[in-house]
């Protein structure tokens, strides 16, 4: 009888470890936490806020007054010495073509910036000789430089010459205006 009982009893336990056993089984937790996937909707405010609308469209007025497009090419010429514009904006390229120097014509291309209405300062020299080059282009970009004591945009802002030391030919005048081509940096630095 005590080994009925034993058995019954190991029996009931077996019974009761099996049940729980498929009912842990048949429904289990997964591990998997769901998240609400944000990234692809769009946030927006229950209510328009009169003040960020205003600030927005603000950012947006700027952004249409700063587009920036260059000016059509209009060739300013001088014997065989070309520039490409007669207005230029802070950041853009001055595009100089030499072209059927003879060969006896040798000198320096001055780019002479404004100090005040009066008096200019060299920025560079570009020297040329018929002789060794009849033809050639050069970019001048004048920026910023603590080098050559051009500490702010002021310092570039205004009518320019361009000067041909060593000829008989006349000088080439280009204004740079107060308007910065995107991505140039104007920061001051003297």
């Amino acid at each position: 009888m005590k080994k009925e009982i034993i058995v019954a009893g190991i029996l009931g336990v077996s019974i009761v470890i099996i049940i729980l056993a498929v009912i842990l089984t048949s429904s289990p937790k997964s591990e998997i936490i769901e998240v609400e996937d944000t990234l692809n909707k769009e946030i927006s405010p229950e209510t328009e806020i009169p003040e960020i609308e205003e600030k927005i469209d603000d950012i947006e007025k700027i952004n249409l007054e700063n587009e920036y497009s260059p000016k059509p090419r209009e060739w300013l010429t001088s014997g065989p010495f070309q520039i490409d514009r007669s207005k230029y904006a802070i950041g853009e390229k001055i595009f100089l073509v030499i072209g059927g120097l003879n060969g006896n014509e040798k000198g320096q291309i001055a780019f002479m910036r404004p100090l005040n209405d009066t008096h200019y300062s060299v920025y560079m020299t570009i020297p040329f000789d018929g002789m060794k080059k009849d033809i050639f282009n050069y970019y001048v970009e004048p920026q910023i430089s603590k080098t050559k004591e051009i500490c702010s945009i002021e310092d570039i802002i205004g009518k320019w010459a361009v000067v041909f030391r060593g000829t008989n030919y006349p000088n080439l005048y280009f204004e740079i205006t107060d308007n910065v081509v995107p991505g140039t940096n104007i920061e001051p630095e003297c």
